[in-house]
């Protein structure tokens, strides 16, 4: 019985089939997008009361 060797594995990280490159960037800016908090909503700033009529002095 002849003595089996390993098979010699390919260099570099291993490569999913079916995944594209444009989904692996749209999967990790949605991620990125639900992680942050969300931004604090700008204070409105009121307005000066305006008088409608102004009496003389």
């Amino acid at each position: 019985m002849p003595a089996s060797r390993p098979t010699a594995r390919p260099a570099g990280p291993p490569v999913l089939p079916g995944v594209s490159m444009r989904d692996l960037l749209a999967s990790c800016a949605a991620a990125e997008l639900i992680s942050r908090p969300p931004s604090a909503p700008e204070l409105a700033r009121p307005e000066p009361p305006v008088n409608e009529h102004r009496e003389a002095a």
